[in-house]
């Protein structure tokens, strides 16, 4: 059966991820390794010509020499069974002393590989990990860096040697059997190897149906425990279950197909290499009883064929795994081919602040094309004041700060700093002269000294327990069993709302950016926890340029410009009482919180 385009496709890709996998295995400027490849290689030769040429040989030899007559013969048969036990523990041990020295290549070559790839990852845009589940990006790490150490071995290790094996069993054959063994064996290995890989084809295709249903299980497995208070917000703890348990039931009956394959494999397999056991065996025997052979050549062609078949009844794992692996490994390296949405221009420069002076001029931006955000906003935030943005959901608030990030570019329009367009210089000067404390503070599961001292590597303690002061959560600190060093718990959750937005107001501290970014960083706390941060907050805001994000107006009355979104464009800007004054948008927005407000006081 002629091979189908799709087929066709797979093995140009496999072909294609090989050829660019080859420079891991043969790293530049690593003499080192390449020694120990090539190190690796001469004792899998020394191996094989031991297991398959002088041990046999040794044996048969014993044979004979027993058969030849007990007094002449038993030293003789002593000695070449010695022999042949020694050819056994050689191989043995160049095979370990083989992995030994190539272990370091292999995990070179996975750790190369992973670092790059996690450190793409951190270089791609936020859309990308907006729209991709963390879940199934890790898991395409995972088994791409797994797939690496195993397919290596059984290249080198498995099909090499497999194919010097049977150059030096077709020599032997046809020496001492002529070509009609030759013949029958290489007969034999075709169809071993047409069956084995026409099997490993459909299995494969049955493999990466269980690797979707695998990674899927996995995903919605991670996404569901990353929810874990969504869940029991809405008390679907059963639904959860339901569809988890419909994600294994799917992986389940994939899982089953994989297996029940294999078994069907390993039968026809065995059926092969017995077919030509039997038949060679029987030559051997007839020719044995005509004179042609001597007993010990009988034991040569079993021991022969028993040292082909061994690498051979792995011939169908090793092609499986070979293609599994170039397909993990290629969704290894579509994730490093994925283009960074956002990059550094050529030649771009160090930012370089120094008042402070953040403009935002015409800037027009869409996260789809077809629906755009920011309709032409322009803003001007002079050095050392405190910008408050407000406006109704869906303005574009949020979005300001994540252009100014960087995390997008702006459709049109253009962002500086101190008159540096933001887009013309690096990304890390730029992040470097930025602090923000947003409205849901996420920390690493670690302690909540490592979590302040994130703000800024290499902080010394001393310093990471003054921005804790800085942040008014010294004194909970210290009331810790552990103190600096306890435990957050996953994204935090250890910590009350109020808490965790201390830890980000630490970190920024800590940090000391000359431009400081507060995105509606109260919103989520109650009334009383909201005064005490929002005072910490103005005093951390003091001397600095400040862009505020707000919900609540009560929190901005003081800025000195307030700038009013609607619908992507600028409908109002002011202070606090120029905008009343104009009894526009902002002045219906107080008044409605301040009815709020009024109404949430007389309830309690």
């Amino acid at each position: 059966m002629a091979p189908t385009a799709d087929q066709q496709a797979r093995e140009g890709s496999g072909i294609r991820t090989l050829l660019r996998f080859l420079p891991f295995l043969w790293p530049d400027n690593r003499p080192g390794l390449k020694l120990r490849v090539v190190g690796s290689f001469t004792l899998v030769v020394l191996s094989i010509t031991l297991t398959t040429l002088v041990m046999p040989k040794a044996f048969g030899a014993a044979i004979d020499r027993m058969t030849a007559g007990r007094e002449a013969a038993a030293g003789i048969a002593v000695a070449l069974v010695c022999a042949y036990a020694a050819a056994r523990f050689g191989g043995v041990l160049l095979d370990n002393l083989r992995n030994a020295i190539f272990e370091t290549v292999g995990q070179e070559a996975t750790r190369h590989l992973s670092e790059q790839t996690f450190a793409h990852l951190h270089q791609l845009s936020l859309r990308f990990h907006l729209e991709r589940r963390t879940g199934a990006v890790t898991k395409i790490i995972e088994r791409g860096s797994k797939s690496i150490d195993m397919m290596l071995y059984f290249l080198l290790f498995n099909l090499a040697p497999t194919v010097l094996q049977l150059s030096i069993v077709a020599v032997l054959f046809w020496t001492e059997f002529g070509p009609g063994l030759v013949g029958a064996t290489a007969l034999a290995v075709i169809a071993y190897i047409w069956f084995t890989k026409t099997v490993t084809d459909w299995r494969v295709r049955l493999r990466e149906q269980w690797t979707e249903e695998d990674t899927a299980t996995t995903a919605r497995a991670v996404d569901s425990l990353l929810n874990f208070e969504t869940v029991k917000y809405f008390n679907a703890e059963q639904r959860e279950q339901k569809l988890y348990g419909r994600a294994v039931e799917r992986l389940a009956r994939s899982t089953v197909k994989v297996e029940t394959s294999l078994a069907w494999m390993n039968i026809g397999q065995s059926f092969i290499t017995n077919l030509l056991m039997a038949g060679a065996m029987g030559y051997t025997v007839w020719g044995w009883s005509r004179g042609q052979f001597s007993p010990g050549q009988v034991v040569v062609v079993n021991t022969l064929l028993m040292q082909l078949f061994r690498p051979l009844d792995m011939l169908g794992t090793v092609y499986r795994t070979i293609r599994q692996g170039l397909t993990d490994m290629d969704a290894m390296f579509r994730l490093l081919d994925t283009p960074a949405e956002v990059v550094d221009r050529p030649g771009a420069e160090t930012l370089h602040v120094g008042r402070g002076h953040v403009r935002f001029e015409d800037v027009h931006f869409g996260y789809d094309p077809e629906r755009p955000i920011l309709k032409g906003i322009t803003l001007d935030v002079p050095p050392g004041t405190t910008c408050a943005v407000v406006g109704p959901s869906g303005a574009g608030k949020s979005t300001l700060a994540r252009l100014l990030y960087r995390f997008y570019d702006p459709n049109a329009g253009r962002i500086t700093i101190d008159g540096q367009d933001i887009a013309g210089v690096t990304q890390a000067s730029l992040r470097a002269a930025i602090g923000i404390v947003p409205q849901d503070t996420v920390l690493f599961n670690d302690t909540i000294g490592y979590n302040i001292a994130y703000g800024r590597d290499g902080a010394a303690q001393v310093e990471v327990e003054a921005a804790a002061r800085g942040a008014s959560i010294d004194t909970f600190i210290a009331a810790l069993p552990d103190r600096y060093d306890s435990m957050v718990g996953e994204r935090g959750l250890k910590l009350s709302g109020g808490e965790k937005q201390r830890v980000a107001i630490a970190r920024t501290l800590l940090k000391n950016p000359p431009v400081l970014i507060l995105d509606e960083a109260t919103s989520a706390l109650d009334s009383r926890t909201e005064e005490a941060i929002q005072a910490t907050l103005n005093e951390v805001a003091r001397n600095r340029t400040t862009i505020t994000i707000a919900h609540r107006l009560s929190t901005i009355v003081g800025a000195e410009q307030i700038v009013v979104l609607d619908q992507g464009r600028v409908a109002e800007r002011g202070t606090h009482a120029e905008l009343l004054r104009k009894g526009g948008l902002y002045a219906e927005l107080w008044a409605r919180q301040a009815s709020e407000r009024e109404m949430q006081e007389a309830a309690e």
